[in-house]
């Protein structure tokens, strides 16, 4: 009997980009406040600094071969605005966000990259994975985070 082949489907990046703004101030509550200073420098003002950030969402599945899309940008587009948007642009991180303000995770790009991949995939389409989360902090300090844990 012949074995029965799989029509194989192509897989794709498809990346949404957004922009919102938020200030945070780089403090760590296991660190004296000098240790903060020492190491934060002028990030850690205790009123904060504000950023414009840049978002890149990416999400990789194969394509679909009825619609031809990975999955509909516009369904991406909801659940960065969920989860991102109304959460986090024009907000304060430390004081208004509660992954930052429950716990001790201090408000770098590093951990607001984590935050928001975890975000994310709790959202998606069970066949399409979230690829990477890219933040632009500004032009020249850009984070990638791809879900990887060591």
């Amino acid at each position: 009997m012949a074995e029965k082949r799989e029509s194989r489907r192509p897989v794709a990046v498809i990346t949404r980009v957004e922009t919102f703004s938020a200030c945070h101030r780089l403090h760590s509550k296991q660190l004296s406040d000098e240790e903060n200073r020492r190491i934060f420098s002028k990030c850690n003002n205790p009123n904060g600094h504000g950023h414009n950030y840049k978002l890149e969402v990416s999400v990789k599945g194969p394509i679909d071969s009825v619609t031809g899309m990975v999955m509909n940008v516009q369904d991406l587009k909801i659940i960065i605005h969920q989860v991102v948007m109304d959460v986090m642009d024009h907000k304060h991180l430390d004081q208004d966000v509660p992954a930052f303000r429950d716990s001790n995770l201090v408000s770098t790009t590093e951990n607001l990259a984590v935050v928001v991949y975890e975000g994310v995939s709790k959202h998606l389409p069970k066949h399409v994975a979230l690829h990477q989360v890219k933040i632009h902090e500004t032009e020249k300090n850009i984070v990638v985070y791809n879900g990887e844990y060591e």
